[in-house]
């Protein structure tokens, strides 16, 4: 006797929507059982990294700041994984943008110029980049096959040691002490503030706008459909002549153009400048958003507060209950884990199959 795994034949939309919730409660279960192991009261504990974070005015401000990439990064993301084009590198596509943001920044300097012309500016670049940096898996899969998952994966690394190279050596301040970091950006190379007392800024709206923008893409123009049918039924697809260089394309640079974007925020948002590191894994935890949100628009903005949660959890439990940081990734992890064991279970079914006869 043995359990083995039927495929249904169509999965209910009722579970499809609930697998994500139930992910999320069986992460809190195992949040509540790791916390008893540590010695740490399990209320406390879940006060500290889930309600304390956003109780008071300024939680709630660094809550939206840090969702606003994630929702960002996820939505292009989500464009491309609806047709099967795995693009992992994001946060290499964030520092790229990064980098052409804040250049921008740091040329513009002291020359007055205004922010109505060099926030657009900024933006537009940190997409441009974003989207080159991207546009090498997508040649390097339509022209050799090679797999997106991987190619953009490597580039991460060589973005990062991009911008480790120019901060340490031509972008470095002579005014900073020897410390690996840029300039200081000026005052219209900023991001406006949205909430008085709070971090948040313009940003978040500019992640909306694109939310609003893929929803718009994916429903109802026709490349978003073909897109999804590539996704649905690959088979399907190469029948009706959808072309599959085009969804790699469409679906690498999408990504990489909001990856690029989300590095610009950053950059003249809550950092001010280029520092060795322009991410705390945006680029990675937005994946885990996509899926949670069903790679769908709307739900990928509920999926970036709830990891943004978790990132403020994380600094909370630190400060509070002496933590190590890991318990942020731990929290990640086990999310992404019960998602991806709620997908089986809503596309299978498990049936108890019976032993063989013994043969004579």
């Amino acid at each position: 006797m043995r359990i083995a795994l039927e495929a249904r034949r169509e999965a209910s939309r009722a579970a499809i929507v609930l697998a994500p919730v139930l992910a999320t409660l069986a992460t809190l279960a195992v949040g509540f059982v790791v916390f008893e192991a540590l010695g740490k009261d399990p209320i406390a504990a879940f006060h500290a990294f889930f309600i304390q974070p956003v109780a008071t005015r300024y939680g709630v401000g660094e809550l939206l700041l840090k969702a606003s990439p994630l929702m960002l990064i996820a939505t292009g993301l989500a464009v491309g994984y609806r047709a099967n084009v795995w693009n992992i590198g994001a946060e290499g596509q964030l520092t790229l943008g990064a980098i052409a943001g804040g250049g921008l920044a740091l040329a513009a300097g002291d020359a007055r110029v205004p922010s109505a012309l060099l926030l657009p500016a900024m933006i537009v670049a940190g997409a441009l980049c974003g989207m080159a940096w991207a546009a090498i898996s997508a040649w390097l899969r339509t022209r050799f096959n090679a797999s997106e998952i991987l190619t953009s994966l490597m580039l991460v690394y060589v973005a990062n040691l991009l911008l480790s190279w120019l901060i340490h050596g031509p972008w470095r301040d002579p005014d900073g002490y020897n410390f690996p970091q840029s300039k200081q950006f000026t005052d219209a190379a900023l991001l406006p503030n949205l909430l008085s007392g709070t971090r948040l800024n313009a940003g978040l709206l500019i992640a909306l706008a694109v939310v609003a923008m893929a929803w718009l893409f994916i429903r109802r123009s026709v490349w978003g459909f073909e897109m999804r049918v590539a996704g649905l039924a690959p088979s399907a697809a190469a029948y009706a002549g959808i072309s599959s260089k085009r969804n790699v394309w469409l679906g690498m640079l999408a990504g990489g153009a909001c990856a690029g974007i989300a590095g610009v925020n950053e950059a003249a948002g809550p950092i001010g400048q280029l520092l060795p590191s322009m991410s705390p894994g945006y680029g990675f935890a937005a994946i885990i958003v996509a899926f949670v949100g069903r790679l769908h628009p709307a739900g990928i903005v509920f999926a970036s507060l709830l990891m943004s949660l978790l990132y403020l959890g994380g600094e909370s439990a630190q400060v509070n209950l002496a933590l190590p940081s890991a318990v942020t990734g731990l929290f990640q992890g086990t999310l992404l884990f019960f998602l991806l064991a709620a997908d089986v279970l809503v596309n299978y079914r498990l049936r108890v199959v019976g032993a063989r006869p013994a043969t004579p």
